[in-house]
């Protein structure tokens, strides 16, 4: 059945695709034809379930003073759990602190009400390094705060919270930002990165980039691996020390009324990389870079691996402050295609983008099919929609941006751009279409350099209509630096 419904996907696609190109200004029945295909990925992703079976950390010896780590009774209530079958591993009421948690198949760590785990700030705990990605490149590193490698039917449920415990006095200040606590002579990230960029360049083997001590790489703060049947539902999430919801080549993963607050640097919401049947739905974001941002490895790692971003649903999700609501990019170098989102909300002073598509020819990759609908916006800071394929510096990979398609786009007070698009001349952004949308109170309605077959119906920008053959002659494609 799995396979037929993915066999029907493809067909759906390319015959969407078909009519959105070959028909100008019958948009609305070709993007009915790819919401169809939304509903069919929608019926290959399903939340794993657990058998009824509780196993409280504090049977195990989890301490309920916030100042003594519990980090062994978790992992025996976990191990407990995950050798009998599976069930629920239960946080109760009371803060706990601890160091990683390693979660098992069939296990969900279920946090109740006034629940919260305090995560250490001794990097000794994060020990031995697990096999991670970083973005978006393969290492050795310090565990994540959460983590699962190769694992089947996980989740982490209910309604407590998850605290990081970063700030500008920990893990923050290893970005090498004043801003978020660093000052000279403070050791930081930047030649380690630097490193691990040379070495996924090298094709050294993923398992000999070793890092850790030393390297002040932040570790993600949910980071399952290689798993299958993920779940992540209820809980809040609060000052992390880098990325919150970073899945890498799972499938079936569903994050669903999750809560992140936290506004440190490169705290992106959630970021599902290569991965494939993914949902993101009922869910908070107020952070400090972005909401969602959907990725598939950086450079060398991303194309030898080859796993691209596919089949994602987001939905009915609320975005404040970041960088962008959603992203795809700019690890992004497997590619992303089928990605949909719809019924979402967005306004905040601090968000930059609405839709923001980044990456370059250092990355190369295809995004494609991207269907956006229903989306409110009060107000943003930059571009309401952004294709840029200059974000970081020039390679031999030319991207390729096609096929996306933005409907009911409705925004009261709009920021510097409407729409802004960077491309090259040589792979011009393809089928970008916009339909029925208002966009108020912006600086520049459209800036514009490279496209092909880009459309827009019905689209109102400051009061007016946009005319896309008056818009040719008038837009230069010239463009400062953002």
């Amino acid at each position: 059945m799995k396979k037929f419904l993915e066999k029907a996907i493809a067909a759906l696609l390319l015959g969407a695709l078909i009519v959105s190109c070959s028909t100008k200004g019958k948009i609305s029945s070709a993007d009915a034809n790819a919401w169809k295909t939304a509903d069919s990925i929608r019926k290959l992703i399903v939340a794993p379930t657990f058998k009824k079976v509780d196993y409280k950390i504090t049977d195990y010896g989890a301490s309920l003073d916030s100042t003594v780590k519990s980090t062994e009774a978790i992992r025996k209530a976990i191990e407990a759990c995950h050798t009998n079958g599976g069930g629920r591993v239960i946080v109760p009421k009371g803060t706990f602190l601890s160091g990683p948690i390693h979660l098992k198949s069939n296990v969900n760590l279920h946090l109740e009400d006034g629940a919260k785990i305090l995560f250490s700030r001794d990097v000794n705990d994060y020990k031995p390094l697990v096999f991670s990605r970083w973005e978006g490149m393969e290492c050795m590193n310090y565990s994540p705060l959460i983590y699962a490698y190769e694992q089947e039917n996980i989740a982490i449920t209910g309604n407590g919270i998850l605290d990081g415990n970063a700030n500008n006095e920990y893990w923050w200040p290893w970005k090498a930002k004043k801003e978020y606590g660093w000052k000279e002579g403070i050791p930081n990230q930047l030649a380690a990165v630097k490193i691990l960029t040379q070495q996924v360049k090298d094709l050294v083997p993923a398992r000999e980039r070793i890092h850790g001590d030393g390297s002040y790489l932040r570790p993600p703060f949910i980071q399952p691996y290689l798993s299958k049947n993920v779940l992540i539902a209820d809980v809040k999430i609060i000052n992390a020390p880098f990325w919150n919801i970073n899945p890498v080549l799972c499938e079936n993963v569903t994050v669903r009324n999750v809560k992140v607050v936290t506004h440190g640097p490169n705290n992106d919401g959630c970021d599902p990389e290569s991965c494939k049947n993914v949902l993101i739905t009922g869910c908070y974001f107020d952070t400090g870079d972005d909401c969602i941002a959907i990725k598939s490895g950086r450079n060398e790692d991303g194309r030898n691996i080859a796993r691209p971003a596919e089949n994602h649903i987001i939905e009915n999700c609320e975005m404040k402050d970041g960088h962008g609501g959603v992203v795809i990019g700019s690890e992004i170098s497997g590619g992303a295609r089928n990605i949909f989102a719809q019924n979402l909300i967005m306004d905040s002073p601090n968000l930059d983008r609405i839709l923001r598509l980044k990456t370059s020819s250092l990355r190369g990759g295809i995004i494609e099919n991207v269907y956006m609908r229903n989306v409110e916006v009060g107000t943003y800071k930059e571009a309401a929609i952004l294709c840029d394929m200059f974000y970081e510096k020039p390679g031999d990979f030319l991207p390729t941006i096609r096929n996306i398609s933005v409907e009911n786009l409705n925004i009261k007070q709009g920021g510097k751009f409407g729409v802004l698009i960077n491309a090259y001349k040589e792979s011009p952004v393809e089928n970008l279409r916009i339909s029925n949308s208002t966009i108020n109170g912006v600086k520049i309605p459209v800036q514009s350099n490279y496209t092909k077959g880009m459309v827009f119906d019905n689209v109102i920008i400051n009061g007016e209509k946009v005319d896309l053959e008056k818009l040719d002659k008038s837009v230069k494609g010239e463009f400062e630096k953002f």
